[in-house]
């Protein structure tokens, strides 16, 4: 999942998600089963037919999970996932991310928020080129992502 979304501008939402089933060889219909429901899951379905810049950062940010997510990958890789998210949507989406992971796969979520950081069962800090296990972050009574 890019931290930059990567839509294609000329697609609409549901059109985005299905895009990579597509490359998968799943049937049309298949393709869209999966998009609806993974639409569902981030809270857009509303939003099916709509351009990528008919919607606000959060709702392009949600659409690329989704398009992610789509495809029940066994493993997930996520750049700043909630970096244009609200609180209530990056709650919803670290949510997801817990149930994707309770369902088997491996999430990895690549952040600069210590709040975020904090939800994770590992953390690894990146200093100076080398990865190392990570310190659990400071917050302070109450703070949650």
């Amino acid at each position: 999942m890019f931290q930059a979304f990567q839509l294609v501008p000329h697609l609409t939402v549901v059109e985005n998600v299905e895009l990579p089933l597509a490359y998968r060889g799943l049937f049309p219909a298949d393709r869209r089963r999966r998009a609806v429901q993974a639409l569902e899951r981030v809270g857009l379905v509303e939003r099916l037919t709509h351009l990528p810049d008919e919607l606000s950062g959060g709702e392009q940010q949600r659409t690329a999970i989704a398009r992610a997510i789509a495809a029940e990958p066994d493993l997930l890789l996520a750049d700043e996932p909630t970096g244009n998210l609200d609180d209530a949507a990056t709650q919803a989406v670290l949510g997801l991310f817990r149930e994707i992971h309770a369902a088997g796969a491996t999430v990895v979520v690549v952040t600069h928020n210590p709040r975020v950081a904090a939800t994770a069962a590992q953390r690894y800090e990146m200093c100076e080129g080398s990865l190392r296990p990570g310190r659990p972050p400071q917050l302070a009574p109450g703070a949650g992502p």
